[in-house]
C-alpha cells in the first residue's frame, strides 16, 4: 500500500506524523512523495488560527481531487473541533487529536472494506498520555521526543485546550527510555516537545505527593543523552527561574536556544489575553537566561492586532521587543477563533490595521535578528549539518541560527565552524580544521 502523510502545524503534529509514518513502514507499506499517486492519504491538521483552518481545507480538497479512489483519513486539532467540516469535504476517516494508534487501525480497515469511520471524543475528559514511537527516519538528523500533551491555560484567544484537552505528561522513566533508544539510533539532536512543555509533571505525583517540574526532566534527559544535543520546545516564561537556570546551565549538550512565548509587550493586552505573567516577569525570565547562558538565543512569538489593542499599546509592545533584544521572532496578526472568549470581545480590528502592525513588528524583528547574527561573526559554532544548499551545506548552530559552509558529505555530522559573515537567512562560515585533522590530511 502506498501512503502519503501531510502535516500542518506544530512540532507535536510533526512528531505524531513521524510516529504514524514509522508504524506504517514497519507494517510494510511505502510512503510516496507529494504529487505521486497514493492509496491512503493522511492529513494531520492544525487549528491554531483561521488561516490554519483554511490551509487544512485546501489540502483536503486537493488530495481528494488528486486521487478520488484513495482513502482520505483526517486527524488533528481541526477535525477535533470541526468534524462536520471534515465530513463535508469527503473524508473517509475522521479522527481528532488523540488515539493515533486507533486512527491508523481504522484507516487500514477502511482500505479493506471502504466503510467510512469516525473516532472522536471529548478532549477535555482525557487523562492518559498516549505513548508513540519517538524519532523518525534514520536519514533525519534530529528526533522529536514528545513529553507532554494538552494545555490548561485557557488563554482567551486559543482553541488548543479544547482541541487537545488538559495537561498529560510522559513519566520520567519512560522519557529516559525513549531518549536512550534515540541515542542508540544515531540521532545527533533531540527536540523535547509538547503542547505546553513548561507544564510537564503537573499531573504526576512522586512519593512525596509533590508535582514534578520540567527542570528535573531536562536535567535527566541531558544526562541520559550526552553527547547528543538537547533542544527545548516553546516555554512558558514563568518556568524560567533560578532553579531552572542553575540546574541546567552546566549541561554542555543543552542547546542555548530558549523560545519564550510572549504574545504581547503590553500589560493591558496580556491581561485581556489571560496570559499568566506581565512584562516585568517576562523581562526577568529573559535576564535570567542571558545571565546564566551567555550568548544564548532568546526567541518569541507575538500577536498583533488583538481585540482592543490601541496604537499606544502597540507602540508599548514594540518598545518592549527592543528591550528584550530577541534573536528571532514569529509575528502573527490576530486571527478570530470561534469558541474562544476573544472572538466575542469588542474592539475587533480590521485587516488593514493588523497588516500594518505586522509589518512594523517584522521590521523590528528583522533588525534584531540581523544584530544577533552579526554578533556571531568571529565565533566558532558546533554545527549539525543537515542538507546541501546549492554549492554549500547547511545546518544549525546550537543557538538555532542557520549556518552555511562549504564541504562534502556533511549530512548528520557535527563540525566546528568559524562564522565569517552574514548569508541569506543565516550566517556563512568555514570549517575549523584541528591539528590532528590537518596532520591526517597532510599525510594523505
Amino acid at each position: 500500500m502506498r501512503f502519503l502523510i501531510t502535516t500542518l502545524g506544530c512540532k507535536v503534529n510533526q512528531y505524531e506524523s513521524q510516529a504514524m509514518e514509522q508504524t506504517l513502514r514497519e507494517l510494510g507499506h511505502t510512503e510516496v512523495a507529494p504529487g505521486e499517486a497514493f492509496d491512503l492519504a493522511i492529513v494531520n491538521t492544525c487549528s491554531v488560527t483561521a488561516v490554519a483552518d483554511k490551509k487544512n481545507r485546501n489540502v483536503i480538497r486537493r488530495l481528494r481531487k488528486q486521487c478520488p479512489e484513495a482513502v482520505l483519513a483526517v486527524c488533528g486539532c481541526y477535525s477535533q473541533v470541526r468534524p462536520e467540516d471534515v465530513r463535508a469535504l469527503g473524508a473517509d476517516v475522521v479522527s481528532g487529536s488523540g488515539d493515533r494508534k486507533g486512527f491508523l487501525s481504522m484507516a487500514l480497515q477502511t482500505l479493506e472494506d471502504r466503510q467510512k469511520r469516525e473516532l472522536l471524543d471529548n478532549a477535555l475528559k482525557r487523562r492518559d498520555f498516549e505513548q508513540l514511537p519517538a524519532g523518525g527516519l534514520s536519514t533525519r538528523t534530529r528526533a522529536m521526543l514528545k513529553v507532554q500533551d494538552g494545555c490548561s491555560n485557557f488563554c482567551s484567544y486559543c482553541i488548543i485546550p479544547y482541541a487537545r484537552g488538559p495537561v498529560r505528561s510522559l513519566p520520567l522513566e519512560d522519557a529516559l527510555a525513549q531518549v536512550r533508544e534515540l541515542v542508540g539510533a544515531g540521532y545527533r539532536e533531540i527536540v523535547v516537545t509538547g503542547i505546553e512543555i513548561a507544564s510537564w509533571g503537573a499531573d504526576l505525583k512522586r512519593s512525596t505527593g509533590q508535582s514534578e517540574r520540567l527542570p528535573r526532566l531536562i536535567d535527566a534527559v541531558c544526562r541520559a543523552a550526552a553527547p547528543v544535543r538537547i533542544r527545548l520546545g516553546s516555554l512558558e516564561p514563568r518556568i524560567i527561574d533560578e532553579e531552572f537556570c542553575t540546574l541546567l546551565r552546566s549541561h554542555k549538550n543543552l542547546c542555548p536556544h530558549f523560545h519564550l512565548s510572549m504574545q504581547s509587550g503590553s500589560d493591558a493586552v496580556l491581561a485581556r489575553m489571560r496570559r499568566r505573567y506581565d512584562t516585568a516577569r517576562y523581562l526577568e525570565s529573559v535576564a535570567l537566561l542571558k545571565r546564566h547562558f551567555p550568548g544564548c538565543a532568546v526567541t518569541t512569538d507575538m500577536i498583533v492586532g488583538f481585540p482592543g489593542e490601541t496604537e499606544a499599546e502597540f507602540q508599548e509592545s514594540l518598545a518592549f521587543l527592543r528591550k528584550c533584544s530577541f534573536a528571532s521572532m514569529h509575528i502573527f496578526p490576530y486571527s478570530r477563533r470561534p469558541g474562544t472568549p476573544a472572538d466575542q470581545m469588542p474592539g475587533q480590528l480590521g485587516n488593514a490595521v493588523k497588516e500594518a502592525r505586522s509589518a512594523a513588528a517584522i521590521a523590528v524583528a528583522e533588525e534584531m535578528n540581523r544584530s544577533f547574527r552579526e554578533s556571531m561573526i568571529g565565533t566558532v559554532q558546533a554545527v549539525l549539518f543537515e542538507e546541501e544548499a546549492g554549492s554549500l551545506w547547511t545546518g544549525h548552530a546550537p543557538n538555532s541560527i542557520r549556518v552555511y559552509a562549504p564541504g562534502e558529505a556533511l549530512h548528520n555530522r557535527v563540525l566546528d565552524v568559524r562564522i565569517t559573515g552574514l548569508y541569506g537567512d543565516g550566517v556563512l562560515g568555514e570549517q575549523v580544521i584541528r591539528n590532528s585533522e590537518q596532520a591526517i590530511r597532510n599525510r594523505s
